[in-house]
């Protein structure tokens, strides 16, 4: 939903219903496995469009039908209280409307002059929460904080331009219901539609990812008190450094990575001692590389702060870095898992390789091309995910050929992620030439790669990750 020209929603109703059901054969014939880009779904449209010669105009409509029909059966799956019906105030009867609005949306005085009240009953009497407001944003904070799991909206297309792409990027299961007129008041909505979407339900089992859990559960492991317990003792110097840094300022998307991967392959939500012990030595290697890195690179500061090097010289931090390598590997072995250790010990030789590249580079200063640039990334910064991912993988049981697809989306990732960061940070991504193109090319890659892991819930998980990494 890009401009203007598509808002236009297809007339009559029967149109409507025709046109529902072609798109849930498309969706069927072709086996789309969810979640779904704004870019998948525009040339999924532009493909509908052009094989049944529909009008060009529905093409926002389309879209959202074909996500509504990816997402069906996962909502479906989704027990009735941990659903939400999102209802908006154009809906009411502006010459009747008694209603008061607040800042949690309207408060329906049931008038029956409108489509609302009956809604309501009929999510009520199902178990589900329902709320008249505007926009999908208000509704956002329920779902990430797991009050409910999937949303139902209804909403103009207007509306849905903005709203749309936050549910896609969040890999949100949701339906959303457009309006089938225009306006911000006295609008109109298929109402059997809407019956119908609220009222499925499936006996299917659905796991979806407690994230927020997840984090809390991170910052545990990275406790004082716990890496105290899981390392040796702390009494010199070198020790106090290397967990202090190990446990204090960073996003720790790496065992955040190997954990989730875990939990989604494993369909548990428990996490066992071996999957902790991993994702801490993830975290022992990325922040051993900072350490170095920032000693290679003469700089002073990380996250705001002094480097551990120019807190106390470089021979404590370089010390200090390679204690964390040996923390690393120490958990590692405590796994009693060869495999995890062959993975650590690739990774950590493809990273010096990729810091050596630059590092000869910044010392002779010669021309950057682009097939340098990006072997640099591939080595420096992909395995910081791939090795994660495939860690994860291990962990859960082991699946080559899940290793092999997760690595493409890795290399995808790494390198759109450091052309982005070195953006910002006007590193050697800027000499060479459209940087934010390609960064953008591979963004897409990474999303593309995804359709090619069977399991529904890494795929999500891993979409969620890619638009808030790269964001």
């Amino acid at each position: 939903m890009d401009n203007k020209h598509i808002y236009h929603i297809p007339q009559p109703y029967a149109e409507r219903t025709r046109l529902r059901g072609l798109i849930d054969h498309f969706v069927h014939s072709e086996s789309l496995a969810l979640p779904l880009s704004m870019d998948d779904l525009s040339t999924l449209s532009d493909r509908l469009i052009r094989e049944h010669q529909l009008d060009p105009a529905t093409k926002g409509w389309i879209m959202v039908e074909i996500n509504n029909g990816v997402w069906r059966e996962t909502v479906a799956s989704i027990p009735y209280d941990k659903r939400i019906l999102l209802l908006p105030k154009c809906l009411s009867n502006s010459a009747h409307c008694q209603a008061e609005v607040d800042e949690l949306g309207l408060l329906c005085h049931r008038c029956q002059h409108c489509s609302i009240p009956n809604l309501q009953d009929k999510a009520d009497e199902l178990g589900m929460m329902s709320l008249v407001a505007e926009g999908f944003t208000s509704v956002i904070g329920l779902i990430e904080n797991r009050v409910v799991d999937t949303v139902i909206g209804v909403s103009c297309l207007d509306s849905l331009e903005k709203a749309f792409p936050l549910l896609i990027n969040n890999a949100v299961p949701g339906l959303a219901i457009p309006l089938n007129v225009a306006g911000c008041k006295d609008t109109e909505v298929d109402y059997g539609y809407v019956e119908e979407m609220i009222g499925m339900r499936s006996e299917k089992e659905v796991y979806l990812l407690d994230y927020d859990h997840l984090k809390s559960t991170l910052d545990s492991w990275f406790s004082m008190e716990n890496l105290n317990n899981l390392l040796s003792p702390a009494d010199d110097l070198t020790s106090r450094v290397a967990r202090e840094w190990l446990g204090g300022e960073g996003k720790r998307w790496r065992p955040y990575l190997l954990a989730a991967t875990y939990m989604a392959l494993n369909g548990k939500r428990e996490i066992p001692k071996e999957v902790e012990w991993a994702a801490v030595a993830v975290e022992c290697f990325h922040k051993a590389s900072l350490v170095h890195d920032d000693i290679q690179d003469n700089d002073s500061t990380r996250y705001g702060k002094q480097t551990v090097h120019a807190l106390h010289g470089e021979a404590i931090a370089i010390n200090v870095g390679d204690l964390l390598l040996g923390y690393g590997y120490q958990l590692l072995a405590r796994c009693g898992n060869m495999a995890l250790i062959e993975v650590a010990a690739k990774a950590h030789a493809d990273l010096c390789r990729g810091q050596g590249m630059e590092l000869e580079w910044t010392a002779a200063q010669g021309p950057l091309t682009t097939d340098f640039v990006l072997e640099v990334f591939r080595l420096k910064t992909v395995p910081a995910f791939d090795v994660s991912l495939a860690m994860g993988v291990h962990c859960a049981g082991g699946d080559q050929s899940l290793i092999d697809s997760l690595h493409d989306y890795a290399e995808a990732l790494g390198i759109a992620y450091q052309l982005f960061d070195d953006l910002e940070d006007n590193g050697m991504a800027t000499a060479i030439d459209r940087p934010r193109e390609l960064a953008e090319q591979y963004h897409r890659q990474a999303l593309e790669t995804l359709h090619r892991i069977p399991n529904t819930e890494l795929r999500r998980l891993l979409f969620r990750v890619t638009q808030r990494i790269l964001k």
